[in-house]
């Protein structure tokens, strides 16, 4: 086997429904579900729903008292795959995920010591519900953010579900999970942990 195949890899999934822990979730259905592909290919680690954390707005690395965010900071600098899943409000991603890339545009001006980015060699995918149109949109605007603050995104690095228009059938009510869904989602784990373990052996060059 290659070694490059070998090469342990950890994942953080950040899930950003509007919904704290207890409540049913499809957002945190479609982390998990990517999370168990992802354990397919070597990948180790943690799903956290943000709503269950006091994550002040900001955007510095550390916003002071209660501020909830450099523990998450932390998870996201320990792990090589950043997962971040979110619903479509209004045809945007939830205010929780916008909060997310606002904390991690303070990564812009943190670096090592060869002056790249801590986030650099860090891969990101997206994981995007919801019950109307949009999915598309909400992946683009997510991976644009994701890549502006120094993560590496795998081709085909977003999963997705949306229902019928106007309709209130939910990703997590569904009896079974759509074969194009499961087929995206297997997609998206095998790129990011193949783009993971190469960023691992070969990271990018000091900036």
């Amino acid at each position: 086997m290659n070694p490059i195949e070998l090469t342990p890899l950890r994942a953080l999934a950040l899930v950003c429904t509007l919904s704290p822990s207890p409540a049913r979730s499809s957002s945190q259905l479609l982390a998990e579900q990517t999370m168990e592909a992802l354990a397919g290919h070597g990948v180790t680690g943690r799903t956290v729903r943000v709503a269950d954390h006091d994550v002040k707005p900001g955007v510095a690395t550390d916003m002071g008292a209660g501020d909830a965010w450099p523990e998450l900071r932390s998870m996201i600098l320990e792990s090589d795959i950043l997962v971040l899943s979110t619903p479509i409000w209004l045809g945007h991603p939830s205010s929780l995920a916008q909060r997310v890339l606002e904390r991690l545009d303070a990564e812009l001006g943190e670096s090592d010591d060869e002056g790249r980015m801590l986030t650099y060699g860090k891969v990101a995918a997206v994981c995007v519900v919801g019950n109307e149109d949009g999915a598309h949109k909400v992946g683009a605007d997510l991976f644009q953010g994701l890549n502006d603050v120094g993560f590496s995104l795998a081709p085909n690095a977003v999963t997705y579900w949306v229902g019928e228009a106007m309709q209130g059938t939910d990703y997590q009510d569904l009896d079974e999970t759509p074969e194009k869904t499961a087929a995206t989602t297997r997609t998206l784990a095998a790129n990011s942990a193949h783009l993971a373990r190469g960023l691992k052996t070969a990271p990018y060059p000091p900036s």
